[in-house]
């Protein structure tokens, strides 16, 4: 099996056939990471570390021979029973359960993902009291508890407390934070938005929950994704498939359904 530990502009070119899906994995191959390996051409798996997923990319058409190549490489470097999680296309992660149930153990989908962009904004329908506001070093607390209640809330890709300081001074230096403040001067909801090549990337959507169903999330994401496209962007954000209200909140400020994947991870619970 001849992979590289190095990523080049084969490897950009070949995840243009899945811009949105894969839009992460583009931005991270180019970092440091704790497994990077790929052909250039059919398979590429990277790991930036714990408490983060694995990327695995396979063509739409990948054969039955490059499944399997893919699952022994997964299996080499990032053991499911040693805990890895798994971003992959739904394709290969009913292959990934088939043949963890062949040998004895059992894969499952723990969350369904959609990869939506916005080419068009559209301004939410239902005003709200409030404003736009572009976090800066003062909110540096109020970030970290923040992205604290957002990762415990969905019980996903959980960090320490000083890592999350970490990240929130990063954000918070680039002015990628915004923050929407009611007419109190109150901070009720955030997204946070990073420009990354031709797109930006909309994520930690979040409202805290005391001002909850006053529409301040979706003029949040609407002024976040007006500006990418103000900048000559275009914004795109994954979200839980199953999670009906936020995607409709996304849809309603003109986001479109552009792909399909899922994250799948090992479970002990294998019944004889």
């Amino acid at each position: 099996m001849n992979m590289d530990n190095f990523a080049d502009e084969r490897d950009q070119q070949i995840l243009l056939a899945d811009k949105y899906t894969f839009a992460v994995l583009r931005r991270i191959i180019k970092d440091d990471c704790r497994v990077r390996l790929t052909d250039h051409e059919r398979l590429i798996l990277v790991h930036t570390g714990f408490p983060f997923p694995v990327w695995v990319w396979l063509p739409d058409d990948a054969s039955e021979e490059e499944k399997e190549r893919a699952w022994q490489l997964v299996k080499k470097e990032c053991p499911p029973e040693n805990g890895f999680r798994y971003n992959v296309k739904y394709d290969f992660a009913e292959y990934m359960m088939r043949r963890a149930s062949e040998e004895g153990r059992k894969i499952v989908i723990e969350t369904n993902m959609f990869a939506y962009d916005c080419p068009s904004p559209v301004p939410p329908h239902k005003p709200t009291d409030g404003s736009l506001y572009i976090g800066t070093m003062d909110e540096l607390d109020l970030l970290v508890d923040l992205m604290v209640s957002f990762h415990d809330e969905l019980d996903i890709d959980k960090q320490t407390r000083d890592q999350y300081r970490d990240g929130a001074r990063y954000i918070l230096e680039h002015r990628q934070m915004y923050f929407w403040k009611n007419d109190k001067g109150e901070i009720t909801a955030c997204c946070k938005y990073a420009p990354d090549g031709d797109l930006a990337t909309i994520n930690l959507v979040y409202t805290f929950p005391e001002h909850r169903r006053k529409h301040y999330a979706e003029h949040v994401v609407y002024a976040a994704s007006k500006q990418a496209v103000d900048d000559g962007l275009l914004p795109m954000l994954y979200t839980d498939a199953d999670y009906v209200a936020s995607n409709s909140c996304y849809e309603k400020v003109g986001y479109v359904l552009r792909g399909k994947l899922c994250t799948v991870k090992m479970v002990n619970d294998v019944k004889e």
